[in-house]
C-alpha cells in the first residue's frame, strides 16, 4: 500500500511535468490567485496574447481554456495553429486534425483507456463529440477541443485560463518575465523549468497530509497483524517454550527466537509487498493510464522496510516477553 501510493503520487507528478515541458514553451502566465497545480478557471482577457506578441523576444505565444470532465481528466481548447508553433504539433497515430467544430482530438492514452479509436464518438461536457485524430500523448492534455468551441461552450467566450508563450532565446526568460511581472501585477507567471520544479508532493494540497495517513495506517494495521499473529504462535507453542526452559533456555534465549522469528515475517512480508507493489503499479498503467499513472519507487524500498521491521518488533514484544517470563512447569502443563 505504501508502495503503490508513493509510485502513484510520483507518477502522476512527473506526467505533469513531462506534458507541461510538451509546450515547448518558455513562460506560462495563469490567472491571479491561482495553484500551479489546479486547473485555472478561464479568467484571462484574450487581449493579453497581443500584448506578449508586442514584447521584445516574443516569437510565438498561444492561450488555452481547461475545463474538468471527471477524475483528474480535463479537456483543453487550442488554437490548433498556434499551439502548433510553439509546441511543435502533434504526432498523429491516427486520424488527423480538427476539421470541424464538433471534433475532438484524444490522446492514446485515453483512447486505449475508453476504447476509442478514430471516427468514434465521446461525451464531453454532455455533448457527443467526434474523434478526428488520436496522438502521442505528453502535450498538456488528454483531450482536446478548437478554442472556440470551448469557450463558447462554457461561457468563457474571450476568455483563457493560461498563456504561453515563446522566446528567441531562453537565456531572455528572466529578463522578459520581470518586466511583465512590473507589468501585470497580481498573475503568477513562470519560466518553465521554475514551473515543473514547482510539481511536487509538498506542492500539491493535502496530498502530503494523505501519504502520512497511509503510512500510519499501515503501521497501525502492521503493528495489529504481526501482535495478533506473534500472541497466537506464543498460545500454540506454549509447550514448545516450556521444554526449552526446563532445558535450561534463559528468557533472553526465548526472546531472541521470537525476534528472529518476528524479523524473517516481516523481511518476508516486505518482499511480497515489492512484488505486489509492481503488480499493482503495472494494472494501474494498463488498464486507467489515462487517469492515473504509477511509476516504480526504489527509494521507498528501505524506507517501507524501516517500517515493515519497525512494526513487527512492537508487535512482538508482549507476546515476546509474555513468553519468556512463563513459568516451565506451567508451560509443561498447558493444554
Amino acid at each position: 500500500m505504501i508502495l503503490t501510493l508513493a509510485g502513484l503520487s510520483r507518477g502522476m507528478l512527473e506526467d505533469a511535468q513531462k506534458r507541461a515541458r510538451g509546450m515547448n514553451a518558455d513562460i506560462i502566465v495563469r490567472p491571479p490567485g491561482t495553484s500551479v497545480i489546479s486547473i485555472a478557471p478561464p479568467n484571462m482577457p484574450e487581449k493579453m496574447l497581443d500584448y506578449f506578441r508586442k514584447k521584445p523576444h516574443v516569437v510565438n505565444v498561444t492561450g488555452t481554456v481547461m475545463y474538468p470532465i471527471g477524475g483528474t481528466n480535463s479537456v483543453t481548447g487550442i488554437d490548433l495553429e498556434s499551439f502548433s508553433e510553439i509546441s511543435g504539433g502533434f504526432r498523429y497515430l491516427e486520424g488527423g486534425p480538427f476539421k470541424g467544430g464538433e471534433e475532438v482530438i484524444i490522446d492514446d492514452w485515453y483512447a486505449n483507456q475508453s476504447k476509442k479509436k478514430v471516427g468514434d464518438t465521446i461525451n464531453v461536457l454532455n455533448r457527443d463529440w467526434r474523434v478526428v485524430g488520436i496522438v502521442e500523448p505528453g502535450k498538456l492534455a488528454r483531450v482536446f477541443m478548437p478554442l472556440r468551441v470551448l469557450q463558447d461552450l462554457t461561457g468563457s467566450t474571450g476568455k483563457l485560463s493560461q498563456v504561453f508563450v515563446k522566446l528567441d532565446d531562453s537565456r531572455n526568460t528572466d529578463a522578459v518575465i520581470q518586466e511583465v511581472k512590473a507589468e501585470l501585477t497580481g498573475y503568477p507567471i513562470y519560466s518553465m523549468d521554475e514551473l515543473v520544479s514547482l510539481f511536487s508532493v509538498g506542492n500539491v494540497p493535502g496530498l502530503k497530509a494523505f501519504i502520512y495517513v497511509i503510512i500510519g495506517l499501515s503501521v497501525v494495521v502492521g503493528f495489529l497483524v504481526v501482535t495478533l499473529t506473534m500472541y497466537a504462535a506464543v498460545l500454540e507453542r506454549t509447550r514448545e517454550i516450556g521444554i526449552l526452559k526446563a532445558l535450561g533456555a534463559h528468557p533472553g534465549d526465548v526472546m531472541n527466537i521470537l525476534v528472529r522469528e518476528t524479523l524473517m515475517l516481516a523481511l518476508a512480508g516486505w518482499v511480497i509487498g515489492v512484488l505486489l507493489s509492481f503488480a499493482a503499479i503495472g494494472a494501474i498503467n494498463r488498464f486507467i493510464r489515462a487517469s492515473l499513472q504509477a511509476v516504480v519507487v526504489p527509494d521507498w524500498w528501505p524506507i517501507a522496510l524501516g517500517i515493515a521491521v519497525a512494526a513487527a518488533l512492537l508487535g512482538a514484544v508482549y507476546p515476546g516477553m509474555r513468553a519468556a517470563r512463563q513459568d516451565a512447569i506451567e508451560a509443561l502443563a498447558y493444554e
